[in-house]
């Protein structure tokens, strides 16, 4: 009787062991805007492709805070200019019969 144990074959070795933490893309597409900063906050969805689970939320919480910062900045771009007031020859009045 052979007490050797049997070596394991090579590929058998190589397998790397099932990790459910471990990184899986999610192959989601993003399709672009148009809106540079909103395209590359997007954009930086595709390196928690590479991350384990744990590392997921520091992406996501820096693409909400760009996607947040891109949202705020409509805000502070001006408007168009407002038209001024077509001039008129006789003065303009509020309904109470006020000159404006």
């Amino acid at each position: 009787m052979d007490d050797a144990v049997p070596e394991l074959p090579p590929a058998a070795e190589e397998e790397p062991a099932y990790d459910p933490a471990g990184p899986a893309p999610l192959n989601v597409p993003r399709t672009p805007t148009g809106a540079a900063e909103v395209d590359a906050a997007l954009g930086r969805l595709g390196d928690a492709d590479h991350l384990a689970t744990d590392g997921h939320l520091e992406v996501y919480e820096d693409v909400h805070r760009g996607l947040r910062d891109a949202l705020t900045a409509l805000d502070v771009r001006p408007g168009p200019p407002v038209p001024a007031r077509h001039p008129t020859i006789t003065p303009q009045r509020d309904p109470s019969g006020r000159p404006l």
